[in-house]
């Protein structure tokens, strides 16, 4: 049997066969450890990473609540940063991992900062 690691590797494989950013419509990458989530925002045709935000950021950081509500901050961070950079549409790069809790929290607190994906 896989371990959950291997699995969500060979998920993420499969997901990135499908999904690749450009520099019109880059990709929203999310990576979730147990404490804190990070999401970049990244052009595949150049290997570029246009914009990032985690939930490790000093103004993030220091606010109280859940990880999942630190999660929707991070979202709206890094959509207020791809603004900047005249981004508005992305295609969203799960990880592998499900799309609930902490993830669904990043897509929902982008969608709100104005991304279109």
């Amino acid at each position: 049997m896989n371990t959950k690691s291997e699995r969500r590797q060979k998920i993420r494989y499969r997901i990135r066969k499908k999904v690749s950013g450009t520099a019109a419509k880059p990709r929203l990458s999310v990576f979730r450890s147990n404490t804190d989530i990070y999401v970049q925002v990244i052009d595949d045709e150049n290997g570029k990473t246009l914009v990032s935000a985690s939930s490790r950021d000093k103004d993030i950081s220091a606010q109280k609540g859940t990880k999942s509500e630190k999660s929707k901050l991070v979202g709206q961070a890094v959509a207020r940063k791809a603004k900047e950079l005249g981004i508005s549409q992305v295609i969203f790069d799960r990880g592998g991992n499900l799309y609930h809790g902490r993830v669904k929290s990043v897509a929902d607190g982008a969608r709100e900062g104005g991304l279109q994906f």
